[in-house]
This record gives C-alpha cells, structure tokens and sequence, in this order.
C-alpha cells in the first residue's frame, strides 16, 4: 500500500551460523475479534505504512478513509483511487472522522502520540502554484482532541509543509517546501522544484532544523526526549549512480543536528527511532548498488545488520528494548526472495514464510517481543503489496492472522502493520472481491482484539486456546553476524 513518499534503506552482509527455531510442539495462540473500521462512503481506508505509531497503548488508532466525493484535482489526486479521504481516528473500532481543513478537501492522519496527540496533513482551498497540474497547497495538521491546528509554512516562506510524527510533549516534525528553486529537491526530484526542508513546531512556532551542508532536509520522527531524526543532502554535487547529491540520516538534538554516515554509499536513511536514542534505517554501500539495514547508536556509531546472504535488506521498526523488525534477501538469482527478520540480542532471526510463500516482511516488534508482516507468494514479491498477514511470537511459527479469527470474515487479512502491547493489531485486508494487488483501490482497514485475560467478556471472542502446526516455522533460523559491509536507497512509504 503506498502514499506519498519519504526516505531510503539500508542492507548488510554477513556470514552466520542457522540454528532450527522450530520444534515438535504445536504452538498455542489465542483468537482474534476482527473489526472491519470501514470507510466514509467510498471504496477505500488506509493506515501509514511508515508504522511510526499509527496505533498507540491505549488502542486509539489514526489512518484515513475514502469519501463518496471524487477528487477536484484528479491530476494529482491524494490517493490511489482518486476519491477524497478523510483523517480518522478510531478507538472501539468506531471511525471518528477528523475532517480537514477550512476548504480543504483530502487530509491523512499518519501518528498517534501516547497521550492522543495526532499528526498528519490537509489540504487547504489554494492551489499551489509551484506544482504540474495545480493542486491543492497541503499543511502540516495537529489535531488536538479532535481539533485540527494548520502548523502553517516554513518561517522563509513556501507553499506546503508536511507532518509525519508528534510525542507527547506537542512537537511535531516534518517537512516542507520553501519558495527557493532547486533542481534536487529531496521529495520527488523532478515533480517538486523547490528546496525541502526540515522542520520542528512546537508552541504555535515553526522551525527550520537546518541541513548537513547541502539545501535540503526532511524530518521523519521525534521520541519522547525530543530527539529527531530525518535525511539531509550533505553538499548540493549530484552523484553518477543516484542522480542526486549524497543524503544522509541524521539526529538533530538540543539544536545540533548530527550526520549519522552511511555504509559506504552516497544515499541513506532512517526508518525508525526509540526512546533510549537508538536509530534504524538503511544504507547504501559503496557503489550505489546495493543497500543493507543499520542500527546507529551514540556509542556503536552505525552498525551494519547483515542479510540473510542476498543482496540488499531493510528495517521497519525498533522497539525500546532494542528489537529491530525489517526483512533481509536470501542468497540465489534476481531478483532476489527475502523473508522477515527480527534482529535481537546481536542475533538475527529469519522468521521463514508461510507455508507455499517465497518471501515476507516484519513491520513491528512490540514490548512483548510479537512481531507482525505479510507472507506473499513469488508473483507479489516484488509489488508493493501484501498477500497474507502475519504474527511471530513466543519463538514461532509464524502463523497467518487469517486462522486466528472467525472463518468466513468480512475481510481477508493482507497486511499487518502495528501491535500495541495489549497485544491488539491493526492493519489493511480485502473484502470479497478485491484482490490483495488492488488493495489501494478497495481495502478495508481493520482492528483486531485478542480473546485474552486482558479483554475479557468480549461480545463475539472465541475464547478457547488454538493450537498451530510448526511446519511453518520450517525455514525459520537464527544467526549470528560476524562481519558487516555497507548500503544503497530506497523509498520507504508514508
């Protein structure tokens, strides 16, 4: 499922020992209520698959839903299918519709902070003069409880600012475009003609976090200390491989931003940042050509992750304790297969596929070390879509969420994206009729409650234990790097 745009991977080589995960045993899990959220009247919902926090503890979920009403710009419609999405927040699994903007049409909510805070973006009624086919201007969106606040423009001026992430202490971060012309503008080169820049509101002012030598920056998520993280040209010389100048991640604290390196390339970016400082992301490698995941720490530096003997890999998420969720590519001809991977404790494990799949991906490792992905088969490899909906826990087997809730559901469950440490999962699926391809034309997105001690007496949860087969902990291994290259970009969707 994708949206608009921000960022780049990282992969990593490494030579490693598997050690089998799966046992004899069959592995109990519990059963799921499947809540169906719907939409507004249109064909479509969507959550951010930039799992930044689109699900916080205390279950409020944000995400954005399709309208009846097609799209007044339907030459740079808002989404895949053309129809005006509103921002939503859901808890109970009842849509709130966040609205947008005075005169707006489209708005997206992208975060959730752990106290309600949400961040996204609206249109507004002007059109932005600097764009091909005159869309509508976009703001920077906090809505505070259910209030939306235009974060306005960058302090230089411009024309759209972008929000990607908010904590608890109201700061928001995220990009915008000012009114200077650059020919690498770092959204979408070529489209956008304007410097992008970085930036941090809080307390009803807008800041420019400035760049790492070169004219553009862009800021992707902020912790509860207050710690950014993002990407920033380090000087304005395009690159022979990627056509722009070198981009690195950064972490801006206390007023100074930090160029965190890359492994070797001249591209590279963060995926995610925890609370203890600790970044993720991935990176070129010297050359341009490959990419491998990283973990950055103030003492470690940048670390490479290594794959599971392929070319190229990336991360998704890591949680406070250090547990990072991301998928790595198997050795063999291209392109390439990759399953899902949790890297803890210096060790890399493989978390297989489902049974009949060639590849799969981990979104997100919550507190209680449950991590959740899609499984697909060869031939949705390598589109940006999803085929079976995942849970990884207690040391496997992977097993697909569509067996853990009641046969005949309204949806088939595709993508998993977030579990909170209730254990209650949120994600994208098809109805009837829709194909797992076709998921931003007509998917649904969903909420899944555990039939558990922590939710009990639940209207519709089968609460008998469910025992699951671990033959499809098959392929799954666990291995130990031991040595660690460098990496190449790629976009990451938000």
């Amino acid at each position: 499922m994708k949206t608009r745009s921000y960022s780049s991977i990282l992969v990593t080589t490494l030579s490693a020992l598997a050690i089998p995960l799966s046992g004899a045993a069959a592995h109990e899990h519990h059963h799921y209520k499947l809540i169906d959220l719907g939409t507004f009247g249109g064909p479509t919902s969507y959550f951010s698959n930039g799992f930044d926090g689109i699900l916080n503890n205390s279950g409020t979920a944000v995400g954005w839903a399709d309208t009846p009403m097609p799209d007044p710009h339907p030459a740079s419609c808002v989404n895949p299918d053309c129809f005006v999405a509103h921002a939503f927040q859901s808890r109970n699994g009842v849509l709130a519709d966040l609205g947008a903007l005075p005169g707006g049409g489209s708005s997206q909510a992208v975060m959730v902070s752990t106290n309600g805070l949400v961040a996204g973006v609206s249109q507004i009624a002007e059109i932005d003069p600097s764009l091909p086919g005159g869309p509508a201007e976009v703001r920077a969106v906090l809505w505070r409880n259910g209030v939306a606040i235009d974060l306005g423009v960058l302090p230089q001026g411009g024309f759209d600012t972008l929000a990607f992430a908010v904590n608890s202490r109201g700061q928001v971060v995220g990009w915008g475009l000012d009114a200077i012309t650059d020919p690498f503008s770092l959204q979408a080169p070529g489209f956008f003609t304007t410097q992008t820049r970085a930036f941090l509101w809080e307390g009803g002012v807008m800041h420019d976090l400035g760049t790492l030598g070169g004219a553009d920056a862009a800021a992707a998520l902020v912790n509860e200390q207050g710690q950014i993280v993002g990407i920033s040209y380090t000087n304005s010389s395009p690159n022979l491989v990627t056509g722009v100048p070198t981009v690195d991640p950064f972490l801006w604290e206390n007023g100074t931003m930090v160029d965190l390196g890359t492994l070797g390339g001249t591209s590279g970016s963060p995926s995610a940042l925890n609370n203890r400082g600790e970044v993720v992301g991935q990176s070129n490698l010297a050359g341009d050509l490959t990419s491998h995941p990283f973990l950055w720490t103030k003492t470690g530096g940048m670390q490479d992750l290594g794959t599971l003997g392929g070319n190229n890999g990336l991360t998704n998420w890591i949680n406070d304790a250090g547990a990072i969720a991301g998928k790595a590519d198997l050795p063999g001809p291209l392109p390439q297969n990759h399953d899902a991977v949790l890297w803890r404790h210096g060790s890399m494990i493989d978390l297989g596929t489902l049974p009949g799949d060639s590849c799969s991906n981990a979104y997100y490792v919550n507190s209680r070390g449950q991590v959740l992905g899609t499984s697909e088969s060869r031939d949705l490899c390598l589109l940006p879509t999803g085929e079976h909906a995942f849970l990884w826990e207690g040391g496997g087997p992977m097993v697909d969420l569509n067996s853990l809730i009641a046969p005949r559901s309204t949806l088939e469950l595709t993508f998993a994206f977030a579990i909170n440490d209730s254990g209650e999962i949120v994600g994208t699926g098809v109805p009837s009729g829709c194909t797992p391809s076709n998921i931003d034309f007509c998917g649904h997105a969903y909420r899944l409650i555990p039939c558990d001690e922590n939710h009990p007496d639940l209207e519709g949860c089968d609460y008998s234990p469910l025992k699951v087969s671990p033959i499809a902990a098959s392929r799954a291994t666990e291995t130990a790097p031991q040595q660690q290259l460098t990496s190449r970009q790629i976009s990451r969707i938000r």
